[in-house]
């Protein structure tokens, strides 16, 4: 009986669903709005299924036409751009240490970044506020 149930599940084909994909190709850094997607009954794992997951977010990479939206491809809209003088807090053993961070890369709330400390040059990972500042953690 195990075997039957085996063999029976090594024969399926592969699961389908209805998934979004972009209607036409979104460009890197544009927030993807109603007419951007449509849905299409397509093998695609990891594709989102519900607009909600994907309306009002912002493509972090060009998503072509036809092509499945993943969640890796799509982020919250950017609050801090590349060279952008940051706000640096280190939070830590009862202190706040506070400094000026020059961001390396772009990011939005709760993207991890590149920032370089403005007086010692030192470069530390930090996660974006909703406030735009850099939180650098122990």
């Amino acid at each position: 009986m195990i075997r039957l149930a085996c063999i029976l599940l090594l024969c399926a084909g592969p699961l389908r669903a209805e998934i979004l994909v972009a209607a036409h190709t979104i460009r890197p850094r544009a927030t993807i709005g109603p007419d951007d997607i449509v849905r299409r009954d397509i093998d695609a794992p990891g594709g989102l299924s519900d607009p909600a997951q994907v309306i009002g977010l912002e493509a972090r990479v060009a998503i072509y036409a036809g092509r499945p939206i993943l969640s890796a491809d799509i982020g919250l809209p950017a609050i801090v751009e590349r060279n952008q003088t940051v706000p640096l807090l280190y939070r830590g053993g009862g202190i706040l240490i506070t400094a000026e961070g020059r961001a390396l890369d772009r990011a939005g709330p709760g993207d991890v970044i590149r920032v370089m400390n403005t007086a010692s040059r030192a470069t530390v990972m930090a996660r974006i506020g909703a406030d735009g500042a850099a939180y650098v953690s122990n």
